[in-house]
């Protein structure tokens, strides 16, 4: 009988992967489940731990985290790292199921060296990703943020109602999606149930004939940022897309247009950000993720009346759970019926 080790979280909760991979593989197998702090306590972030290098974005202390998963053949975590001096502890691991959208808390050089195979969920939360985006260009559009914000400080914001002052609806406007991969063409099904004109600015990729037939325009980066009323962002980090949002993206970009990110920080020039906003040359952003998480309570763009911030939940809904566990079980359930994996890396 197969071992599996279950690491979770208070996200990623043990119990809903232990639950969906005894629906597809039946209950009577050996699982052991631990339930790490996060996200109650931070993750770690950088790249330089002593003996983590390349890893990112993890959660436990390897000793720990060796001892429990054991003798264990499966591993099916969230951010658990792996690291090669972990992996050369662990003779009897010989796949690991991570239940996010890229494996990088994984040394994934040392996995197959060790000849262990290695899945990811992708595309886990892509559909709470989209849902939150329009969410956050309504917030800024409608001037929801602006009112809230009044009415919280006790002031009756009328002026807002003023043609000068109020907001505007997304069928007279242009945004511009920059990325069209799993979060970015799900922003594109919603936004055209507005009306929105829309562009896409991507160069690895084709629009779906559906998307052309509808009017959604494939366009250049530098046309996108001068067509867009509003412009949100979904690439993935890569040397190409680090800080592509930088002092001369932003002169590039309408008067008064509007910023979202809700996919990654590295991709923005935060002061070149902060800049734009206190000048005036962009209307306002809202922002989901940023360069340094916890954001330090010091930092200027906490201070902008023209910027909405959320703590990086673009992803989190009760559906990623348990979706993500779905995936990640159907891919236990594979593995144990000697089946390729549908998301290997």
């Amino acid at each position: 009988m197969s071992s599996i080790a279950i690491i979770g979280d208070l996200f990623m909760l043990p119990e809903v992967f232990q639950e969906k991979i005894e629906a597809v593989c039946g209950d009577d197998l050996d699982i052991r489940t631990m339930q790490q702090k996060w996200p109650d306590e931070p993750m770690e972030h950088g790249y330089a731990a002593s003996g983590m290098d390349g890893l990112k974005e993890y959660f436990g202390e390897p000793d720990e985290i060796v001892d429990f998963i054991d003798d264990a053949q499966i591993l099916v975590t969230h951010l658990a790292p792996l690291s090669r001096s972990m992996f050369e502890r662990l003779p009897s691991l010989k796949f690991v199921a991570v239940s996010r959208g890229g494996p990088v808390n994984i040394d994934m050089a040392a996995a197959r060296e060790h000849q262990i195979a290695v899945v990811n969920t992708p595309g886990r939360n892509a559909s709470a990703v989209a849902e939150f985006t329009i969410g956050a260009i309504l917030a800024e559009t409608r001037l929801i943020r602006s009112g809230h914000e009044s009415l919280r400080n006790g002031e009756w914001r009328g002026d807002l109602y003023r043609a000068d002052r109020t907001g505007r609806e997304l069928n007279e406007m242009t945004v511009g999606v920059v990325g069209y991969g799993k979060i970015g063409t799900k922003v594109v099904k919603l936004l055209r149930a507005f009306g929105t004109r829309i562009l896409v600015a991507d160069p690895y990729v084709q629009l779906s004939a559906d998307d052309l037939n509808a009017g959604v325009e494939q366009v250049g980066l530098d046309e996108l940022l001068a067509r867009a009323d509003v412009v949100t962002m979904h690439p993935r980090v890569t040397d190409e897309t680090r800080q592509m949002m930088n002092a001369e993206t932003f002169s590039q970009m309408k008067p008064g247009a509007l910023f979202v990110n809700t996919a990654r920080g590295p991709l923005t020039d935060y002061d070149a950000l902060y800049d734009a906003l206190v000048s005036g040359h962009l209307g306002g952003a809202m922002l989901e993720t940023f360069a340094v998480e916890p954001v330090p309570l010091d930092w200027p763009l906490l201070q902008l009346p023209n910027v909405t911030l959320t703590p990086h939940i673009a992803g989190a809904s009760v559906r990623t759970v348990t979706y993500a566990a779905e995936q990640a079980a159907e891919e236990v359930r594979r593995h144990l019926c000697g089946l390729p994996p549908i998301n290997p890396n």
